[in-house]
This record gives structure tokens, C-alpha cells and sequence, in this order.
């Protein structure tokens, strides 16, 4: 809202920068709506006894969940597709719009009451404004440096240019100060002095005026939408892929020059040192290297210091090629958690489905009551691990792949232990549940060994 509010935008800027804003709400809506609408639509057949009904007839949970899941599955491809194609493109959007916004700075800067000084060269304080009219307006110019001037107006109003490069204040019932530089002072033939102040001004009043100033870069104009292209948030998983192979290349080639580039800071270590001979222009010349231990104590001291220098030089190149190659794992990082956070998503929404429509069948509750709060308790444990897991993986914790896919990992094996009891009718949590359970790996661990 600081980005927004005091910036003369229309109504359409920011309804059209809600709009573009809006679409990465989808990957937090789509899984809850999928779990509360299977909860509260399962729970109303089994509260109706209609889940019994179609049970008794022969047919078990799996054949009943079958038009459903065909529903879902075609919903989460259709949400891959969308956080794919049509969530970079917003993305790229709002990014371009909020940043052009936040460089416009025309009358978020003009605080009433407080002095700004973001144009430089200009001084510029209000006491009070209404759309474009200001009252009492101070400008203190201090961009000659032999000059100060300070323009005083009871009123004035804001134009732009028509380039966007230029700001107008149309000034009414006001005066300016002008101020030149220290004087040396002049001593007349007489034994008088002149400039004995030292700061020669002037003021002039009038009653209507137009002071221009220069605001490069301070109007909203639309940026090019091609510079924030290569960002990770823009980017589908077929895009970040290319991007990754790209920035794999880049760091192997990095570090193969890198690599080449310290193995020669050290030649002495050498057995021969090649050179070309200035005199001959032989190239391929080989000397041998001189003894340390022939060396005077004079050149012995010289040599110490003369590695100790290299060796000093070439840890800081170390360290400086480290942390390069930390910000470029770092970014490696980011592409790989957006390009996870794709396919997770589509997973969510599937196996929340599973969690929630044999979850309502065990609770037998319909409407926006019992199902309304489980999917709430059960959707803020999704939320968790999800943001949890982005945020180890973008601390470099853990992989960006078991980052993202932390919550489907944690959902999966309760998806499946909710639906087995709910299509055994049996309790969740029951003894004779996990005894079968158990007995069942058993006999297919033995049936294996023999």
C-alpha cells in the first residue's frame, strides 16, 4: 500500500495491478477449495446414509471416488497448465507495473510538512495539498553552487511535460530569494567597504509564475517488459530448465578458468621457468630455477615476502571466487524451488482430494459446519510444511526437490491410510487396521523370499 497510496494513479493501474496480483493466489485457493468442496460433498453422503446406500448395492469407495477423480485429475492438469503458462506471464506483469510504480515518486515525495530532497539539486516542501494544487509551496534551488535561490508561493499546481522528463509548478502570489556566493569584499577609493555582508541577494514578488524542474526517471512510464524475462517467477519449468542447463555451463566454465588462471600465479614451484628471450624473440626459452638456499639473506627475504604476497592475493581470489560460486548455487536454488513448486502444486491438489473425500465419509458431516473447521486444521498443516519446506530449501537446508515436495511427502501415506479405512469402514487409527496392515507386508515379504 506504501507503494500505491500518494501517487496519483488511476483507479485502473491499481485494479489492473489486483488483477495481476490475484493469480498467484491460486496455488494457495486451489488446494483448499479441492479438500473443503470433497470434505463437505462426502460428508453429506455419508450424513444422508446415501454412501451407505450405494455400498450395500455392491460398489465400493474407489467406484464411487471414479467420476471424481477423472474431475480432479483433469483440475490439476489444468492447474499445471495455468501455474505453467498463464502465472509467469502475471507475474511478469505485476513485476513490470509495481516496478514502474514505485519510481513514481512525483507526489508520494511531496510530504505536507516535512522537507523533501529526492530531486537532486531541489529542496521542495508543502504545507498542504489536494489533487494537483498545493498551498504554501517552498523551493530552496541550490543546484548552482554559486547560487541560492528559495521560491515561496501561496499556491501552485503540478503539470508534466509532455516527454514525461520535466516537471512545471505554476506558481501564484509568491517571491523569490536570490542569494550569490560569498563576496570578497571591495574596498573602495573613499576607504569604504563593499559587500561588507559577504552574501549579495536580491527578491523579486510576483503573481503568477512557472518554475521547471528535471524528473528523469520520477513518471510512470511502462518499462519494457523484456528486462525481468530471465527471472525465475517468470519462467515455465520447460524455460527454467534451458535456464538451468545455461547456468551449469557457466559455472563449469568459471571454474575450469579459474582453475587455470591460479595454477600459474605460482611458476617457481616449477621445475623450469619459460619465457621468451627480449633479445632473441626465441620463444619456449627454459632456465632453470634458481636455488632458494643460493640465495644472500637479502634475496632470501625478498622471496619469502614475494610468496607470502602471492599467497595472500591468491586466498583472497579463493574467497572471492567462493562466495561468486555461492550466489550462482544460490540462484540455482531459486529456478530449481519455482520449477518444484510447479509440480507440487498439481500433486497437492490430488493428494488433498484423497485426504479430504474419505476423510468426509469417516466424519459424516455435510454443510459449511465439521468439514469447514477439518479442512482448516488440515489445510494450515499443509500450509505449514509447504512454507516450511521453501524455507529450508532457500536457506540451502535441504534440496529444493524435498523443500517443495515436503507437504505431498507428509500427505501421501495419510491420504492413503484415510482412504483404506474409509473404504473398509474401518476406524483410522484402529488396532485391527494396522494389525492387517502389518500381516499383509508380512506375507508379501515371505511370498518374496520364496
Amino acid at each position: 500500500m506504501d507503494d500505491l497510496m500518494g501517487k496519483g494513479l488511476s483507479i485502473w493501474v491499481i485494479l489492473e495491478l489486483l488483477f495481476y496480483v490475484s493469480a498467484n493466489l491460486i496455488p494457495l485457493a486451489l488446494p483448499l477449495a479441492i479438500l473443503l468442496s470433497s470434505l463437505m460433498t462426502f460428508g453429506s453422503f455419508a450424513e444422508n446414509n446415501e454412501l451407505t446406500a450405494l455400498k450395500s448395492s455392491g460398489l465400493s469407495l474407489y467406484r464411487i471416488m471414479r467420476p471424481l477423480m477423472v474431475i480432479v485429475t483433469i483440475i490439476s492438469i489444468s492447474t499445471f497448465y495455468f501455474a505453467n503458462y498463464v502465472i509467469p506471464v502475471f507475474n511478469l506483469k505485476f513485476h513490470t507495473l509495481i516496478y514502474d510504480i514505485q519510481n513514481t515518486k512525483i507526489s508520494s515525495i511531496l510530504t505536507p510538512g516535512v522537507y523533501t530532497k529526492d530531486f537532486a539539486g531541489y529542496s521542495i516542501k508543502v504545507k498542504s495539498f489536494n489533487d494537483t494544487v498545493y498551498k504554501g509551496i517552498t523551493i530552496h534551488d541550490y543546484s548552482h553552487p554559486t547560487e541560492l535561490k528559495t521560491v515561496k508561493a501561496n499556491e501552485a499546481r503540478i503539470y508534466k511535460s509532455a516527454n514525461g522528463q520535466y516537471m512545471f509548478f505554476d506558481l501564484k502570489n509568491g517571491r523569490i530569494l536570490e542569494e550569490l556566493d560569498i563576496q570578497n569584499p571591495l574596498f573602495l577609493p573613499d576607504g569604504t567597504v563593499q559587500n561588507h555582508s559577504g552574501r549579495p541577494a536580491r527578491v523579486s514578488y510576483f503573481e503568477h509564475g512557472t518554475y521547471k524542474l528535471n524528473i528523469a526517471g520520477f513518471n510512470l512510464s511502462r518499462t519494457d517488459e523484456d528486462l525481468f524475462t530471465d527471472k525465475y517467477e517468470m519462467m515455465n519449468v520447460f524455460q527454467i530448465s534451458t535456464a538451468m542447463d545455461s547456468l551449469e555451463k557457466k559455472k563449469s566454465q568459471v571454474l575450469e578458468t579459474f582453475a587455470k588462471n591460479i595454477g600459474k600465479e605460482f611458476v617457481s614451484f616449477n621445475d623450469k621457468i619459460m619465457y621468451q628471450d627480449p633479445n632473441t624473440g626465441l620463444s619456449n626459452v627454459t632456465v632453470p630455477i634458481i636455488d632458494y638456499q643460493n640465495l644472500n639473506a637479502v634475496d632470501k627475504l625478498q622471496a619469502r615476502n614475494t610468496v607470502i604476497s602471492r599467497l595472500r592475493r591468491t586466498n583472497e581470489t579463493i574467497e572471492n571466487q567462493d562466495q561468486f560460486i555461492l550466489v550462482m548455487e544460490k540462484e540455482s536454488d531459486l529456478y530449481w524451488i519455482e520449477f518444484h513448486k510447479k509440480l507440487a502444486l498439481t500433486y497437492a491438489v490430488i493428494v488433498l482430494f484423497f485426504v479430504g473425500g474419505p476423510l468426509g465419509a469417516i466424519i459424516r458431516k455435510g454443510g459449511f459446519g465439521t468439514p469447514v473447521v477439518v479442512a482448516a486444521l488440515t489445510f494450515m498443516v499443509y500450509f505449514m510444511l509447504n512454507s516450511i519446506g521453501q524455507n529450508l530449501a532457500e536457506t540451502n537446508t535441504v534440496s529444493p526437490f524435498i523443500g517443495m515436495w515436503l507437504a505431498g511427502f507428509f500427505f501421501t501415506p495419510v491420504a492413503w491410510i484415510i482412504t483404506r479405512a474409509a473404504a473398509n469402514d474401518a476406524q483410522v487409527f484402529s488396532k485391527e487396521m494396522w494389525n492387517a496392515f502389518a500381516l499383509k507386508i508380512i506375507r508379501k515379504n515371505a511370498r518374496t523370499r520364496t
